[in-house]
């Protein structure tokens, strides 16, 4: 690992992955030099470990190594170089601007689809109201690690991220990722990242994080049931699982006009589905519209917990 690290390129690599996830092109952009260069100090520093590479369709993107002994040789190494040298004060500066041209497609993107996003949200509660019961059935215990699925903009992220060890979002959406990205840079949450995954198969270990949540996704699924599952799978020892959806309506122009495919969910659906899963439900609240507001829809929270016993003093588990 050292003998990978050991090169003033790579060097440099480190040092800008420790700040943010980039692809080959924006590496490319910022360090100036050739593209087969940089691909090749990449591949070595991810065959020692030091980095990671995920893919997003046509791209792939590398940021620092996330858990172990060479996740922390990686952030060691990094945090030592020099941040007045001029060579990286220049790579801070092209990495602020590949950050900058980031936030501009964002709300480009944002911007053409604003109307639709509007319309919704009038239709619910409103969105801060949520946000604090979200904060509310989670505050009686403490957490490092939290999974978004579905992460859309990154709100969740956002909302949570400062008390994080490490927050992971996946989303489908490469532009809802590219929002995201966008989002997280702009509250510096270093320790939050997103990638493109599949909710009913997601490439990450069991036991993983110590919060999942699962946020305005479920009416989007054919199998709602299938994604808890799978949300499940990847909870630690008396991790919890949030989701957060709206409750039953009529609106159907969502089904005919935003591909919602399920108008709803009955507080019985999903507890039953929390169940199959072989997690507690432990609370089940409504959040209805605000009283003369334009909204219909109340919003639902479900909170469960995988059962098993943690192991007392263990790391893994909060």
């Amino acid at each position: 690992m050292l003998k990978a690290a050991g090169e003033e390129t790579r060097l440099r690599l480190l040092a800008l992955l420790a700040e943010a996830e980039l692809t080959v092109t924006e590496l490319t952009d910022i360090l100036r030099q050739s593209q087969p260069r940089i691909s090749r100090h990449l591949r070595l520093l991810a065959e020692s470990g030091l980095v990671v590479r995920f893919r997003e369709g046509s791209w792939a993107f590398f940021r620092l190594a996330e858990h172990g002994a060479k996740a922390e040789l990686a952030r060691v190494l990094a945090a030592q170089l020099d941040p007045d040298d001029p060579v990286m004060a220049r790579d801070r500066e092209r990495l602020a601007q590949v950050r900058a041209a980031r936030a501009t497609a964002a709300q480009g993107y944002f911007r053409a689809h604003a109307a639709e996003w509007d319309r919704i949200r009038r239709l619910h509660a409103a969105d801060a109201a949520v946000e604090a019961e979200i904060q509310a059935v989670l505050a009686d215990r403490p957490f490092r690690s939290l999974l978004d699925l579905g992460t859309g903009t990154g709100r969740m992220l956002e909302l949570l991220g400062p008390e994080l060890e490490r927050g992971l979002g996946i989303d489908l959406s490469l532009d809802m990722l590219a929002l995201a990205r966008a989002r997280l840079d702009r509250a510096g949450l270093r320790q939050c990242s997103v990638r493109q995954g599949d909710i009913y198969d997601l490439a990450l270990p069991r036991d993983s994080f110590d919060v999942v949540i699962v946020h305005q996704v479920l009416h989007y699924l054919d199998d709602g049931a299938r994604a808890i599952r799978e949300a499940a799978r990847v909870l630690r020892p008396q991790g919890r699982l949030l989701v957060i959806d709206f409750a039953p309506h009529e609106h159907e122009f969502l089904r005919e006009e935003h591909a919602h495919r399920r108008l709803g969910f009955a507080e019985e659906t999903v507890s039953q589905w929390l169940e199959q899963a072989g997690l507690d439900v432990i609370n089940h609240r409504s959040v209805p519209p605000d009283a003369g507001s334009e909204g219909e829809i109340a919003v639902s929270l479900w909170l469960a917990r995988d059962p098993r016993l943690a192991i007392a003093g263990s790391r893994e588990v909060a």
